[in-house]
Order: C-alpha cells, then structure tokens, then sequence
C-alpha cells in the first residue's frame, strides 16, 4: 500500500506530527489539515486521497460535519479520531457513515494496523464499483480520476461530478432539473442554466468523447456512447 495518500485531520500538531511520522515510516503519503473547513478545502482539491483520518473537537467545523460534507459527495475511508470514549458518539459516527473509530491516546502501531485493515476492505469492495468506463474513457471514483485512452484528463470537482453522473445514467434523458438536484445539491440557489456552462466545458475537455454528452433539446441532457469516437 506504499504511496497511498491520506488525510489527516487534527488541531493539534503534536497529534498530526505523531500520526503523520508512523504513517510515513509505513510508506504512506501523509498531508495534513488543521481544522475542518481546511480538511474539506483539501479534500475536493486533492484527486487521489485514499483515506482521511478524522478527529472529532477541532475550531470552525467539528469532525462530524466534515464528515457529512465528505459523505454527501464520497464514500472514501474515514477513521474517527476523537478524545472520548462515549458509546454515544460510537454511535454517531457509524450513522455517518464512519468506517473505524479510534479513541485517544492510541498506539501508533495500532493506528497503522487500522489504517491498513480498513483500506485492505474498501480496495476489496468497491475496486470495481468505483470503475465506469465508456469507450476509451475511463472514470475511477475512487481516486477522483479521469483518463482517455491511459491520459489523465484535469477536472474540476464539478465536473467530475457531473461526468461520473452522467456516466452512472448512461442512454437515459436527464432533465436540467434532476442534473441539478443531484449534482449540485439542495443548497445550490443558482438557475439551470450553470449546467450547461459546466456541460460546454466538460465536451471541450473530453475531446472526441464529449459528443458522448448529447443534448436533448428543450429538457436536458443524455450520455450516449457513439460507435464513431470508440476506436
């Protein structure tokens, strides 16, 4: 599992120094996040992070809210680093979605051994899943990747989004609408018309394999693989 990126999410440096140096020593790729609203900055404008290690009581936004941000838009690997040892937040966590829960103070060595138990389980269940493919493009959810033909092709998070969404609803009419609902979410205010700027700018970095997007006139949009940029 050497190069294998992960977060690690704690406001205090002594505990993110302690974390990151086992991690390191163990081959990992380590960067480090103070708060929660860093961790979240971090995550969306980091592509190939494979696991975040989470502490609960952190300043601007706790551990829980990072990880339901995290959680509406990603399934990636979450240990739960926190200072208590109530069943309670137990608990709260698993209902989030947490995968590991790890109570302070802990042995490195046993933090390592979590950390590779639990991306030995989400590499094993969901390597295929987190796979779609379309003709030469190929899309890997779970490193935040896209490639034409074995070339990385540089997305931003909503753009990935919107591809990955399209490519999950592959020959079906999709209304500007429903893209909106589940692409960007209840909480975005804006009007339809973002995704077709979005839209325009996806079909430009796909090359030939964004006339997979087709546009269906006075409703929205369909991904649809076309036998002419297969090959």
């Amino acid at each position: 599992m050497e190069g294998i990126k992960i977060l690690v999410v704690d406001d205090e440096s002594r505990m993110r120094k302690l974390v990151r140096d086992f991690l390191v020593r163990n081959g990992y790729e380590v960067i480090e996040a103070q708060d929660g609203m860093q961790a979240i900055d971090l995550f969306f404008e980091q592509k190939d992070i494979r696991l975040i290690l989470l502490d609960v009581m952190m300043p601007k936004m706790d551990g829980w809210q990072v990880c339901r941000e995290i959680r509406e838009r990603s399934k990636i690997p979450i240990i739960m680093l926190t200072a208590k040892s109530d069943e309670r937040d137990e608990l709260q966590g698993f209902s989030l979605g947490v995968d590991e829960y790890i109570a302070k103070p802990f042995s490195p060595k046993v933090l390592v051994a979590r950390v590779e138990a639990v991306l030995r389980r989400s590499m094993a269940g969901s390597a295929e899943e987190s796979i779609l493919t379309a003709g030469k493009l190929r899309v890997d959810k779970m490193a935040h990747m896209v490639t034409i033909d074995g070339k990385s092709v540089d997305l931003s998070f909503k753009e990935f989004e919107l591809l990955t969404y399209f490519m999950e609803n592959i020959d079906i009419a999709l209304s500007r609408e429903v893209i909106l609902n589940h692409v960007w979410n209840y909480d975005y205010f804006g009007d339809a018309r973002t995704i077709d700027t979005h839209v325009k700018k996806l079909r430009s970095k796909l090359g030939k394999q964004g006339s997979y997007i087709k546009t269906i006139w006075g409703m929205g949009y369909k991904f649809e693989v076309s036998d002419e940029v297969l090959h």
